[in-house]
């Protein structure tokens, strides 16, 4: 193989690998409020007691 096709193989691994570890080390930054975090579990908390209400039925 030409050295230009083995340079094109490494610089699509190293886009890969980098866009990779960029997911990994984003997506643990992920900042909600306490104010919103609440809300989202006063919610959750009534859609599961409505559906215990409904399963009942």
């Amino acid at each position: 193989m030409p050295m230009i096709g083995w340079i094109f193989i490494f610089a699509a691994l190293g886009l890969i690998l980098g866009s990779l570890f960029m997911l990994r080390d984003s997506a643990s930054k992920m900042h909600i409020p306490e104010d919103k975090l609440e809300k989202v579990r006063k919610r959750k908390a009534e859609l599961e007691a409505q559906e215990k209400k409904d399963d009942q039925w």
